[in-house]
């Protein structure tokens, strides 16, 4: 497992990428500031990363675009997101769930 990295960070909000109410892959509604989505073979549903720049995500959503090394964090902002587009940031594994 990786301890630490460096990632494409991207950002998806409700209203440019996701629908309002629609739930992540974990079963939660995403939350701003907290919610990110990653490739689960690389960081798998449940982990905490520490993301340069933006502090703790917790891991729990995937996307079909999120491959690889590549975090797409959830932000309040649609206009914010699209801004921000495709940046590389380090990206420190804090915890990854074990399995069953």
């Amino acid at each position: 497992m990786l301890a630490e990295a460096v990632f494409v960070v991207t950002m998806y909000a409700t209203g440019c990428d996701t629908k309002p109410g629609h739930p992540t892959k974990s079963g939660t509604l995403p939350v701003a500031g907290f919610t990110a989505a990653a490739d689960p073979k690389v960081l798998p549903l449940g982990s905490i990363v520490h993301i340069e720049g933006f502090g703790e995500r917790m891991i729990q959503d995937i996307g079909g675009k999120v491959k690889g090394r590549h975090v797409d964090l959830f932000v309040h902002n649609c206009t914010f997101a699209r801004e921000w587009g495709r940046r590389t940031r380090k990206v420190r594994v804090l915890h990854v769930p074990k399995e069953d």
